[in-house]
């Protein structure tokens, strides 16, 4: 086990105000760094000044954002890993065959990570891409990973997410949410209708290895006006699994 005394705790804060910038908090002031990773306003401030000296963030004299120099941070890690590199071009190969935008995530704790996509259209009011994120809970993919887990874990992950609704369709009560994840692992699948985002429906379905193990979720999304809930299961589901039961021959 790596002893405390082996650790950067400047390191740590720097990389927690880093992760407060997201689509939601774009623009971060001190006090808003501050309440967002529990820091206090004094060690919140010098990790942002410092970003902002190393050319990661800009500073107006309120507010900090980011600037595209942090993207190195994430960039190079996910072009190290194995996995965008070989679902990439199955992903453009499903899109163009279904007209729609595909993607592949992962879970990290309460949260899914995008890590490949392969857009048509834009079906959300956000850009997503690459490393974008999303809460587990109320998303198609987030609930296939969730299911993944032994229910025990599904349940921990769950208690301490923040599940505030996105939309009136939002389910967050935590014994209705795990009855869903029941059912996702036994259907293979799993559909959101609207609960991240109005007008947007999506479906997903797990990506195994070659020995069995879940790894990441592969999901089509498109606008609610286009597909029913049916139509999704009717016209997309067999799609997914195709490339789902290909992907499954080389994940290793």
């Amino acid at each position: 086990m790596t002893q405390q005394r082996d650790l950067m705790g400047g390191l740590a804060k720097g990389l927690k105000v880093i992760e407060a910038f997201t689509a939601e908090h774009p623009r971060l002031s001190i006090a808003d760094a501050a309440a967002i990773t529990g820091l206090d306003r004094a060690t919140a401030r010098r990790c942002l000044l410092t970003l902002a000296e190393l050319g990661y963030a800009d500073y107006d004299g309120k507010y900090f954002t980011v600037t595209p120099r942090v993207l190195r941070l994430g960039t190079g890690c996910l072009a190290a890993m194995p996995l965008p590199r070989l679902v990439q071009p199955w992903l453009d190969t499903l899109s163009e065959a279904v007209g729609q935008s595909t993607s592949v995530s992962i879970l990290d704790e309460s949260e899914i990570v995008y890590v490949a996509r392969a857009a048509q259209r834009r079906v959300m009011s956000i850009n997503l891409m690459p490393g974008s994120r999303l809460p587990a809970f109320c998303t198609s993919m987030g609930r296939i990973l969730l299911a993944a887990l032994a229910p025990e874990d599904a349940r921990r992950q769950l208690e301490k997410a923040d599940r505030a609704p996105r939309t009136e369709n939002t389910v967050t009560d935590l014994d209705t949410l795990m009855t869903i994840l029941a059912d996702v692992r036994a259907q293979g699948y799993a559909i959101n209708d609207q609960e991240v985002e109005i007008g947007l429906r999506s479906i997903a379905v797990p990506l195994f290895t070659s020995r069995g193990r879940a790894i990441a979720a592969l999901n089509l999304g498109l606008a609610a006006a286009e597909a029913s809930v049916g139509d999704l299961v009717a016209h997309y589901l067999p799609a997914l699994q195709s490339t789902q039961a290909e992907l499954r021959k080389i994940l290793l």
